[in-house]
């Protein structure tokens, strides 16, 4: 073995959906100021007894499902989130004890909207290392929790959830070699930050920074893969807004590929919007096995991570 692939995937969202109706009800906004900004109508709010682990913790029951594997198949736990409330335990081992995973490394990687990529990637280099066999990697953030319902230029942009992926060995590279990558002196760009934690962002900052200097590191990610934008069957982008995921599949070039618009139905839902997403796709049958997918994170820190996946 001499790679790795995805061998299945699974999403779980809080049953408790807020509409831009409701958020005109809480803020001074409406649902032509959301959605002809952001793009979005509609997204999933976790309650105060859904904590970030009990997300997770469905959205990976289900990709083990679809795989076929039990708890005691996986030697490795990756979660990428930014909104873990305690520093210990981990939310990997919160994860692992849920599942009743019998002794994984069990590691949080907080690369903020882009940390499913890194954690996907640090997956791949494990298993093809011969250091883990089969891997969980997990995306999931509870934004509510660190959202001030008071400030319309944040509040309308995020929601709850969690995806999740099994990556385990395979004799051929099923995960692209990653491009990786961050601007950290523009780190104060995203923010959670303060005690309370409150996520903030410099949106016209990070609108220009996604829109000019991502689609070039994109492409490179393709390259990397031996692969043009124009063979991608799926491009599914970090949902942040539709005004920054549109001009941005443009210019990736990927002209023959679905593009992920989970957003408008999910809000952004930081770590967890790039397998949300994925898993939406696949569950809806708009990919198929075997197609060459781009997963391009970006956003905390300013940080990047890119990678082309075979669908599984």
């Amino acid at each position: 073995m001499n790679g790795s692939r995805i061998a299945a995937v699974g999403h779980y969202q809080p049953a408790r959906v807020l509409t831009n109706e409701d958020l005109a009800g809480m803020v001074d906004t409406s649902d032509e100021w959301i959605t002809s900004r952001v793009g979005i109508r509609t997204r999933h709010i976790a309650g105060p007894d859904e904590p970030v682990d009990e997300l997770a913790g469905h959205a990976a029951a289900k990709a083990l499902a679809a795989a076929g594997l039990t708890p005691g198949d996986i030697d490795l736990v990756l979660v990428a989130t930014s909104t873990a409330i305690d520093r210990s335990p981990n939310m990997a081992a919160r994860v692992a004890a849920r599942l009743g995973i019998p002794s994984p490394a069990a590691m949080d990687v907080n690369v903020v909207c882009a940390g499913f990529t890194h954690a996907l990637a640090t997956a791949d280099h494990a298993v093809r290392a011969g250091a883990a066999t089969r891997a969980l990697v997990i995306g999931a953030d509870k934004m509510s929790d660190v959202t001030d319902w008071s400030d319309r230029t944040t509040c309308v942009l995020v929601g709850d959830g969690a995806g999740a992926a099994v990556v385990e060995a395979s004799k051929d590279a099923g995960i692209g070699p990653v491009l990786w990558g961050s601007v950290p002196e523009m780190g104060h760009a995203v923010r959670i930050e303060g005690q309370p934690a409150r996520f903030a962002q410099e949106g016209q900052s990070v609108y220009r920074w996604a829109t000019t200097q991502l689609p070039a590191i994109a492409r490179r990610a393709c390259e990397r893969a031996g692969l043009g934008p124009e063979d991608l069957a799926g491009v599914v982008l970090h949902q942040a807004n539709l005004r920054i995921i549109e001009p941005l599949a443009e210019k990736i070039g990927a002209v023959n590929a679905v593009v992920a618009r989970d957003v408008s139905e999910s809000g952004n839902t930081s770590a967890a919007s790039i397998p949300l997403a994925l898993s939406k796709l696949v569950e809806q049958g708009r990919i198929s096995s075997g197609d060459p997918v781009l997963l391009f994170g970006f956003g905390g820190n300013l940080s990047y991570a890119g990678q082309v996946i075979r669908c599984p």
